[in-house]
């Protein structure tokens, strides 16, 4: 878009929460002044669409709150609209009726644009719009700026991503204080680094879908939310996380994107990390992001994932990136699909880290070797230990695709000699291009 010089860009803001409000005073502020010096161009903002305009917002003047989308939406005034209500309906909706009257838009919604991304990118790319997402993936990360533009020719072949602060902190807490799962989450909670409700971050869905807007533009692809198997850190055991750290790894809860023949491989899931791996040091609610390429190796980026001035900061970010877009630059197709497929979960290659819990008599780890070697599985390193009248069995895998190690799961489980469901966590590295 452009705008005359001089002449103020106005903002409609749909939803005045944590973030909404960071907005309000970072434009109010001298971020607002150096935007103006930067581009020439003054942003203000108005009218702000809430549930409540009765309820006071510290820092938003209340004659610029309304709770009808009219006022926000038919404002012809408003040149860029910014939704951070969160949900996929009424947003979807506000969102494609703003694009396709002109006005440009910019959202942290990640769930949105991990499930209709494609339907607003068309909508955008229809009208000449403009459509900004960075505050969807990673908060003040500037992950997609950098695959957008940085490294729009540097054919991305991997990302691995640490984007989800609540389970790196819990995992990182398990660890270092020796906290069980759930006193963690409980801290986790206290600190504000944790919702009431979790489920979403522990649960792996946040994850996955900041993994699958992530993919599509690295690839050039159409990933959506469905597309990505996700596993969470709520079934994660005390005793994992500690057999980890004495093997040599940390575990985190990764989001893995790979280009493998050609195909887009996406999934979310607790991994071994060695421990000599640049993530294995990212602890507390931090983020990370690793891109790698044949063309500049590895870049990682590392910050803040969440909050709401640093979700603030990206969405400004993007409205003055949409200032100095014009139709037609090479911004606006970035985002082209290259039509590569969806590679099936199964047919992923990893080595994988596998706890039994076994009768301890003679034979029982010949018996385990002989099943896994049955369903094409080799053994790379083994602890045992004893206790009592079980044992457990610890065990890190060649890497082997993933279909192998399931059916190799499922007769083990069926076995008397083992007492409990077999624990199996994929490990980063060979196989895994980590």
């Amino acid at each position: 878009m452009s705008a005359v010089s001089g002449a103020p860009v106005r903002i409609g803001l749909l939803g005045c929460g944590t973030v909404g409000q960071g907005v309000v005073r970072m434009l109010a502020g001298t971020a607002g002044a150096t935007i103006e010096r930067a581009s020439g161009q003054r942003l203000e903002v108005g009218p702000v669409l809430v549930r409540d305009a009765a309820r006071p917002r510290p820092g938003v003047d209340p004659a610029l709150l309304t709770t009808d989308p009219e006022r926000v939406l038919g404002d012809p005034s408003v040149a860029v609209v910014v939704e951070v209500m969160g949900g996929i309906d009424p947003p979807m909706s506000w969102l494609l009726r703003a694009l396709r009257s002109g006005k440009s838009v910019v959202t942290a919604n990640k769930q949105l644009i991990s499930r209709h991304g494609s339907e607003l990118l068309r909508a955008a790319q229809e009208s000449g719009t403009e459509l900004r997402f960075e505050a969807s993936a990673c908060a003040a990360i500037p992950v997609i700026k950098v695959l957008r533009e940085s490294l729009l020719a540097a054919e991305i072949e991997a990302v691995t991503g640490i984007v989800n602060g609540t389970t790196n902190f819990i995992l990182t807490e398990m660890r270092r204080s020796g906290l069980s799962y759930a006193d963690a989450l409980a801290r986790a909670q206290e600190l504000g680094y944790a919702e009431a409700d979790p489920t979403e971050d522990v649960g792996g869905a946040d994850a996955a879908a900041k993994m699958a807007i992530l993919a599509s533009i690295a690839f050039h692809s159409r990933v959506l939310l469905g597309d990505v198997p996700y596993e969470g850190i709520d079934r994660l055991q005390a005793e994992d996380v500690d057999m980890a750290h004495d093997l040599g790894f940390v575990v985190k809860l990764l989001g893995l994107a790979r280009l493998v023949e050609g195909a887009v491989s996406v999934r979310v899931h607790p991994t071994l990390v060695p421990a000599g791996h640049r993530l294995a040091a990212i602890g507390g609610p931090d983020n990370a992001v690793l891109l790698e390429s044949s063309t500049v190796r590895e870049i990682m980026l590392v910050g803040p994932g969440a909050g709401g001035t640093e979700t603030a900061s990206a969405i400004v970010a993007d409205v003055l990136s949409i200032l100095g877009t014009h139709r037609g630059s090479f911004l606006h197709n970035a985002l082209a699909d290259a039509g590569r497929p969806i590679l099936p979960p199964d047919e992923v290659q990893s080595a994988f880290y596998m706890r039994l819990v076994v009768a301890d008599r003679p034979g029982v780890l010949a018996l385990v070797a002989s099943v896994l070697g049955e369903e094409g599985v080799s053994i790379r390193t083994v602890v045992q230990r004893g206790q009592g009248v079980e044992a457990r069995l610890v065990m890190v895998l060649h890497p082997t695709p993933g279909v192998r190690v399931r059916a190799a799961t499922v007769r083990l489980a069926a076995l008397e000699e083992v007492r409990e469901d077999p624990v199996v966590i994929p490990v980063l590295g060979s196989g895994e291009g980590g």
